[in-house]
């Protein structure tokens, strides 16, 4: 069972403060489709909850396992693996940034467009509506960004930290960072985030700033068989 809600990050953040966005069947949670990919698992999956699963997704969809570590039942496609990292706050020196600007959906488009460039994990249409986004500027074109994801009560993970390549070292993706982060603060929370454990450079920056590691996870991917007959082992 999990003892802490950053052991089940998006479970936390679907019965608490994202419940608003929660879409249920059974056990299993999830965001729309165009917020995130991201589903919230049990802790323990059982035989109805795959068939749950497979039914809120649909045949051959691919779903996220953030977390899971077991065997995917028989019939389901293991589609993605890799090691991951999760850090938290430890000292950060977070700071407003006078050059960032809030994104707005206005800017989807140009974000979308950062986000296909530069590919610093799942980003959808509505991912926006999940909180604070900021961004920096330069003659007028948007070149680096950072925000705000999953919500477990007390938490905000910052995510989407990317800076397009003809930008890069020049410290934009710190003082975004830095500027997220002081607004999770202000709200009285404490930031955290995730990477994959083989990123060493984005871990190397992260440990810098003050984050430390808490927990290795998992991130897996999944595809629900495409024949109804085949969901549940």
């Amino acid at each position: 069972m999990s003892e802490h809600v950053l052991d089940n990050p998006a479970r936390a953040s679907l019965n608490g403060p994202h419940a608003h966005f929660a879409e249920r069947r059974g056990r299993i949670l999830r965001y729309p489709v165009d917020v995130s990919p991201w589903l919230a698992l049990p802790d323990e999956l059982e035989d109805a909850d795959w068939a749950d699963l497979a039914a809120l997704a649909g045949p051959g969809a691919e779903v996220p396992l953030l977390g899971f570590r077991g065997e995917v039942p028989e019939g389901w496609e293991v589609t993605f693996r890799m090691e991951g990292v999760q850090f938290v706050d430890d000292g950060l020196a977070a700071a407003p940034e006078p050059e960032a600007v809030r994104l707005g959906h206005a800017d989807i488009p140009e974000i979308l467009d950062l986000i296909a460039r530069t590919q610093p994990g799942p980003f959808e249409a509505r991912t926006i509506d999940m909180g604070t986004y900021l961004g920096i500027r330069r003659d007028g074109a948007l070149v680096a960004m950072a925000g705000e994801r999953l919500h477990p009560p007390g938490w905000t993970e910052i995510s989407a930290v990317c800076t397009d390549p003809a930008f890069r070292g020049s410290g934009l993706a710190t003082r975004l960072i830095l500027a997220v982060a002081h607004g999770i603060r202000e709200r009285g929370e404490t930031p955290f985030l995730h990477t994959g454990a083989q990123n060493t450079n984005a871990i190397r920056l992260y440990e810098s700033l003050g984050f430390r590691l808490r927990r290795r996870t998992a991130f897996l991917a999944a595809r629900v068989p495409e024949r109804p007959g085949a969901l549940v082992p």
